[in-house]
């Protein structure tokens, strides 16, 4: 039994994701996979387009054989506790034998040898960063020209140093690096793989590829609907996305969250704001201030945002606002990850897997969601609890008229058996 380890967001499962898993399977004749998928709210701090089963169904149904969900806490972080949070996991089955993962360039040699540094921290790079900090460098780009440096002066090499740069302004790359760091400080004997991106850069917004970015995709659905992104995933996912929309008449967006937030600004104030996860003191200032000029989110965000808050960290702290992550809570709970394993999806060589899980490692396995209460386990409780606010939070934003609460206890994992 060879197996795939990855980490995603099938947001939606695309063509993209589709050729990635054939190539994995290709490369390392591996013939089982395991998906760790976030769930309702994705890294960029976003509601997922679609709801974390519809994804699961989407996964398993284009040859993913288990799908198990990452922990709300992880799924609405940077890129390095997102990767951390994943590759705990995957390597805390004890069953994974291979990570794929795509990246902008086809060398893992270079990648490696990037992650090594930032994990290693070597005196020399220590302070190369300190002082291009000191001149008054942003941090991204302090830690570019340092990685520079260090590359240029000792025995730890890679193709070409002056495009670190490059390198580490690409999506696919920043998140390669983060999974081979954690891979590293873990000692995991996981054997990372580096898959070349084809098609679509990955924040691409519009469908100039047959292999599209999700983006892209979403852009797409909802300026031109369904039918405008039908050649650009596979004919399951189309399927999942028609009777998604039939179901709840849209698709997830954080505006539609513009109320809660406003609200919730607003009641906290400043010493509520101040203790949210990734919150910086002075940052709640602005959230406040550009609060009383508020419009929607996207407006809110477009004030607040700027070169040192980036977009995607201001809309995750309006999701850590929305569950009350904070600082602190989080520390507490990322400390005892990975406390379950809960699955969401599996078809007949999922349940193969789960069985292997079983017998080797020591994690409990949550299929029906009540059942955590049967292990006398505290942060169990409180970790799958916040990944049970964030479904219920999911739902509110679609304002559909079913019940929107306790989702996780009434809705089953997608299985096939045959």
């Amino acid at each position: 039994m060879k197996v795939i380890g990855l980490i995603a967001e099938y947001n939606p499962f695309h063509l993209g994701h589709k050729y990635h898993l054939k190539k994995s399977k290709q490369i390392t004749n591996a013939n089982y996979s395991i998906a760790v998928m976030s769930g309702s709210f994705v890294q960029r701090g976003e509601p997922s387009f679609i709801d974390k089963w519809t994804k699961a169904k989407m996964a398993i149904d284009n040859g993913i054989d288990l799908v198990i969900e990452l922990p709300f806490i992880f799924s609405i972080q940077s890129a390095e506790l997102f990767a951390l949070g994943g590759v705990k996991l995957l390597d805390n089955l004890n069953i994974v034998d291979y990570m794929t993962f795509g990246s902008e360039i086809d060398s893992l040699n270079d990648l490696k040898n990037i992650a090594k540094i930032l994990v290693q921290e070597p005196n020399f790079f220590k302070q190369s960063l300190k002082r291009y900090l000191n001149e008054g460098f942003s941090f991204p780009v302090a830690r570019s020209h340092a990685l520079k440096d260090v590359f240029r002066n000792c025995r730890h090499k890679i193709k070409n140093p002056d495009n670190i740069e490059e390198i580490l302004k690409m999506p696919n790359n920043i998140l390669a690096i983060e999974y081979l760091k954690a891979l590293i400080t873990l000692n995991s004997p996981i054997k990372p793989i580096a898959i070349k991106r084809i098609g679509s850069g990955y924040s691409d917004k519009s469908l100039t590829n047959r292999i599209a970015s999700a983006t892209g995709i979403r852009n797409s659905i909802l300026k031109n609907g369904i039918a405008a992104v039908k050649k650009y995933v596979p004919i399951s996912t189309y399927r999942h996305l028609t009777n998604y929309i039939e179901k709840y008449g849209q698709f997830n967006t954080l505006n539609n969250y513009s109320q809660i937030v406003h609200y919730l600004i607003n009641i906290n104030g400043k010493h509520g704001l101040i203790d949210i996860m990734d919150m910086e003191p002075g940052l709640e200032n602005r959230f406040i201030k550009k609060s009383t000029i508020y419009k929607d989110i996207d407006h809110l965000i477009q004030s607040i945002s700027s070169k040192r808050y980036p977009k995607t960290r201001i809309q995750r702290i309006l999701i850590h606002l929305m569950a009350n992550l904070t600082e602190r809570s989080f520390s507490q709970l990322s400390a005892h990850h990975p406390s379950y394993i809960r699955v969401l999806g599996a078809n007949k060589k999922g349940f193969l897997l789960l069985n292997e899980i079983k017998k080797n490692s020591k994690i409990p396995i949550i299929t029906k969601f009540a059942d955590y209460r049967h292990h006398n386990d505290a942060y169990l409780s409180k970790i799958i609890t916040m990944d049970k606010i964030s479904t219920d939070l999911y739902f509110i934003g679609l304002n559909t008229r079913k019940p929107f609460m306790d989702r996780d206890y009434y809705t089953t994992p997608y299985m096939i058996t045959d």
